[in-house]
């Protein structure tokens, strides 16, 4: 709606004097925000990564397109008016229904070429056989034939995949000259990161939507270039979430932070300060699928709670993170866990009571 949008960082940001842009892939449904921006390149949809019968074409391939749309917008903007720009690539999503799921620029065919791609340490069989039944036969499995289910397969997805990102990083270097040739490298905060984690190949799997690490955790970069020599280059580990961008960028402008925002600034991490942080966060993946189990679960700091709430009984697991980063056993039946299990399934039924 109008007043979910005016309350969005796009909105606030440019109700307060910015030139915004948009570039990519709109997910969000609805009308198109055309007018909501000044620079508006959006698209419905998934996309393609090429027009239909010009895969070979050098420039016709999308992430190199929403390159040039990004240089376009910097080019567009001015040093008498800040600007916030927004993009979205398809990189590294794949093709959905398309035989060839990763499909990159042809100008890094060549990249990766001569290498061998090691497989993920949970990517074996015997990983696969201690999954519970219902994901044995799950979307997750079914993707995985067409894209992990040999050893030829592997190495041409994973390194298609690679290739993806090497675009990506290409089109975020193209970004950088530009703001230093345009004068705005010293200024302008870069924030790098994902919407979802992958599976390549880990626990016999493809895709998302479960709660393994390698499906939730996300890359999280924020570059600013105004920061103190000591605080750059740091890993903070703490526990931050997608919805900490916006109130993050809100902050970064010196605008208002609408109160429906649910996150958190991260400008208190970025600049080193100590300060109170969550503890764990509610997971859930509530899309209806014939087969994608619906889950819920809470992951903190340590440990993680998961349950497949679409599952007759429900299936619950439980791991120790510190001792088990590759969540290889489940510690759900184990009696000596039985009381952080029945804390954390008290947690989930709290923090899911909140989230309706």
């Amino acid at each position: 709606t109008a007043k979910q949008f005016a309350e969005s960082f796009p909105g606030v940001l440019r109700k307060a004097g910015y030139r915004t842009g948009v570039i990519g892939k709109w997910g969000l449904g609805g009308k198109m925000p055309v007018d909501k921006y000044d620079y508006f390149k959006g698209y419905r949809g998934q996309g393609r990564y090429f027009p239909k019968g010009k895969s070979d074409q050098p420039g016709t391939h999308l992430t190199h397109k929403l390159g040039d749309q990004a240089i376009e917008f910097l080019n567009g903007c001015t040093a008498k008016q800040p600007f916030m720009l927004q993009l979205y690539t398809k990189a590294a999503h794949c093709q959905d229904g398309d035989p060839w799921p990763f499909q990159p620029d042809p100008r890094y065919n060549k990249l990766y070429a001569d290498a061998k791609i090691p497989h993920p340490k949970t990517a074996t069989e015997a990983d696969f056989k201690r999954q519970p039944p219902f994901l044995k036969t799950s979307e997750a499995r079914k993707r995985w034939f067409v894209r992990f289910k040999n050893e030829a397969l592997f190495q041409k997805s994973v390194k298609d995949y690679y290739r993806l990102v090497a675009g990506i990083d290409d089109v975020v270097g193209r970004i950088r000259t530009t703001l230093k040739d345009k004068g705005f490298a010293d200024d302008t905060v870069i924030i790098y990161t994902s919407d979802n984690g992958f599976y390549l190949g880990e626990h016999g799997l493809a895709g998302k939507w479960f709660m393994h690490e390698e499906s939730i955790r996300l890359p999280l970069i924020i570059y600013d270039p105004r920061l103190p020599k000591n605080l750059r280059g740091r890993k903070v580990d703490e526990l931050v979430l997608s919805i900490d961008i916006a109130p993050t960028i809100e902050a970064l402008a010196g605008t208002r932070i609408p109160d429906s925002v649910q996150g958190r600034s991260l400008i208190p991490l970025v600049a080193g300060r100590k300060t109170a942080w969550r503890q764990d966060f509610f997971y859930e993946h509530l899309f209806k699928h014939p087969r994608i189990p619906q889950t819920e679960g809470v992951r903190t700091k340590r440990w993680k709670y998961t349950r497949y709430i679409s599952v007759k009984p429900v299936y619950e697991e439980l791991f120790d993170l510190q001792t088990d980063p590759h969540e290889e056993h489940n510690l759900a039946k184990d009696s000596h866990h039985a009381a952080m299990l029945t804390k954390l399934r008290r947690r989930c039924d709290e923090l899911a009571k909140q989230a309706k």
